[in-house]
């Protein structure tokens, strides 16, 4: 592998012979690691030198990120439609922040994750980062501007810098739909309404049955205590932990021994405890625990766990919603209570398994805006983040499963010519339509022949059809063709607008 960099460094070598180094790199491919060649075949044109003949250039979007059609971008509108229809129900206001912060500002809140930021070069003696996610930016937000009380959603693209799987939904550039309430209110009631966000979400979407997952961060660390793990490395257990069900606790526990340095004994009995779930009964079971009893820090957690599973049952989703002690959400700046949304099935009949995770999730974060403010000034926050790109992969998959046939657009009527040299009465039948509202085209073509126009209007779903000719001009009429039952009536010039809003409403 040595001896082939510097083939790919000289720079006389760059536009002359770019084919011919991919073949060598092809040719050597079974001998480099996947990795490698990826990078290397798609590094930029300023690194490989620009290829001038046709066929030369790989186009390909970047390595994590992706193109949607226009038959995916419905599915997509879809969601965000029902989404934030329910952040707007739940009196939520929207704002935006730039795509990227100062990386003094941002890099330091996301504990073993910051290694997924990605940085920016010096730009005008500022050094940035891409935004991580959307709550350390709101953070920075109601600090700098000062802001005490705030019920907001936000929806914008966030970049990390990991390993993209198509199979499980993750992406280095992805969207994020957020819904948070920053304020001091009294204990667990903001908690349970994004908990209900949440629910009211993935219900409207009927992606599949799913179940809520919460936990604490005070009785994790109640639980660390107990069981002898030092408060310095509390962070790295829970990074660790977080990892429990995407490997088993064999290999949990081995992490936590071998690279956490944790002890043994003390794995073990961190072990007796994060293996449990339940709901009223074992937060009961767990408040009556004479180990447990001794940390004040997770009697707290406990007490604050069973009230919100009193309003849970308020709320009416208690069905859906367990306490996972597993749960750890691997971001530093959770105080409280976390919670994560997951399929019950897993996919199994596709062609390529989607193996999803959590679809949604989010937590308490009391502490992150007073690291923003210069005088320390605690803001209480607790959000909730929509997995979109997951939840578009399973919408998307069941959609192809199904055969369903998807518009990618909603045009509503198609102008339409019956003979020759109707141009100007289509234009002037078309500006009347999209003054009162109405979707409509008609094709670029001054004699278009019919056949062809019904046809359009059958491949792309157009469901009326408006059509001019010699005999409907010299009567003062046009005849309106309906695409499915191919029925059609005459309607006069000046009611047209009215017949075709009649119909549509049907």
């Amino acid at each position: 592998m040595h001896w082939i960099c510097p083939f790919f460094a000289k720079a006389s070598y760059r536009s002359r012979h770019l084919p011919v180094r991919l073949c060598i790199l092809r040719a050597f491919s079974s001998h480099l690691p996947n990795q490698v060649i990826e990078d290397v075949i798609n590094r930029p044109s300023s690194q490989l030198g620009t290829a001038t003949e046709k066929g030369n250039v790989i186009i390909k979007t970047a390595k994590g990120t992706r193109d949607f059609s226009p038959k995916q971008m419905v599915i997509r509108e879809k969601i965000f439609s029902t989404i934030i229809s329910c952040f707007k129900r739940h009196g939520a206001a929207t704002i935006d922040t730039p795509v990227f912060e100062r990386k003094d500002l941002l890099f330091d809140h996301y504990g073993e994750e910051s290694k997924l930021v990605y940085e920016l070069k010096d730009q005008a003696g500022e050094l940035l980062c891409l935004r991580y996610d959307l709550t350390v930016p709101f953070a920075r937000y109601l600090a700098m501007n000062k802001v005490s009380h705030f019920k907001r959603y936000h929806i914008a693209k966030v970049y990390r810098r990991e390993s993209p799987s198509l199979a499980t939904g993750r992406y280095r550039e992805f969207c994020q739909c957020d819904f948070d309430i920053a304020g001091q209110y009294d204990p667990m009631i903001p908690d349970a309404e994004c908990l209900k966000v949440m629910h009211e979400i993935l219900s409207a979407l009927q992606f599949g049955d799913f179940l809520i997952k919460i936990n604490e961060r005070r009785i994790l660390n109640g639980i660390f205590t107990i069981c002898g793990v030092p408060s310095t490395k509390f962070e790295t257990a829970c990074c660790t932990l977080d990892k429990l069900g995407k490997v088993t606790w064999k290999e949990v526990k081995n992490e936590m021994v071998e690279e956490d340095g944790i002890s043994p004994d003390a794995v073990d009995r961190i072990g007796e405890y994060v293996q449990l779930h339940g709901g009223i009964c074992l937060i009961e079971k767990l408040l009556q625990d004479p180990k447990l009893s001794q940390s004040k820090l997770a009697i707290e957690g406990l007490e604050d766990m069973k009230l919100l599973f009193e309003y849970l049952t308020l709320f009416g989703i208690i069905d859906q919603v367990t306490m996972d002690l597993s749960l750890a959400r691997g971001l530093n700046y959770y105080t409280g209570v976390i919670f994560e949304a997951v399929l019950q099935r897993q996919p199994s009949d596709a062609k390529e398994s989607l193996r999803i995770g959590s679809v949604a999730a989010g937590g308490r974060y009391d502490g992150l805006v007073a690291k923003f403010d210069p005088k320390g000034k605690k803001v209480p926050c607790v959000g909730v983040s929509i997995g979109v790109e997951r939840i578009f992969s399973i919408l998307e998959r069941n959609a192809e499963m199904s055969k369903e046939k998807i518009r990618a657009t909603e045009t509503e009527v198609l102008v339409a010519a019956a003979q020759q040299n109707f141009l100007a009465e289509r234009i002037k039948l078309i500006s009347e339509l999209w003054g009162a509202g109405i979707k409509a085209e008609m094709l670029y073509k001054k004699n278009p022949k019919l056949l062809n126009q019904l046809q359009y209007c059958e491949k792309h779903g157009i469901p009326l059809v408006l059509i001019i000719g010699e005999e409907e001009q010299k009567d003062g009429v046009v005849k309106l063709r309906d695409v499915s039952s191919r029925k059609e009536i005459i309607v006069p010039k000046e009611n047209f607008i009215e017949e075709i809003k009649k119909r549509l409403e049907r």
